[in-house]
């Protein structure tokens, strides 16, 4: 009779075992699916942050060399003028 009763209570453990890790296996699952899509968006995040700061750096370099060229014309203008004695118009008009 006490075999019994140990043997009824060694498979009722090991039963409750195996439930136990089919929910384990289920909650690491679900884990994994979680993480997998939290990596996505966070990739899918950053690649836009890295858009949009290429995009604003090549606004700036657009910027810095329109107004070099600018400056460069003006300078280029007034030497002209130096040089053959005409106001800084005339030298930008030739």
């Amino acid at each position: 009779m006490r075999k019994i009763v140990l043997v009824a209570a060694i498979a009722g453990a090991a039963l409750s075992l195996a439930a136990c890790s089919q929910d384990t296996q289920d909650a690491a699952e679900e884990t994994a699916d979680s993480a997998m899509a939290d990596t996505e968006a966070n990739a899918d995040a950053a690649a836009e942050a890295v858009g949009d700061a290429a995009g604003a750096a090549g606004d700036a370099v657009e910027d810095a060399a329109d107004g070099t060229a600018a400056t460069a014309t003006d300078a280029a203008a007034e030497v002209e003028a130096d040089a053959q004695d005409e106001t800084k118009s005339e030298a930008a008009a030739d």
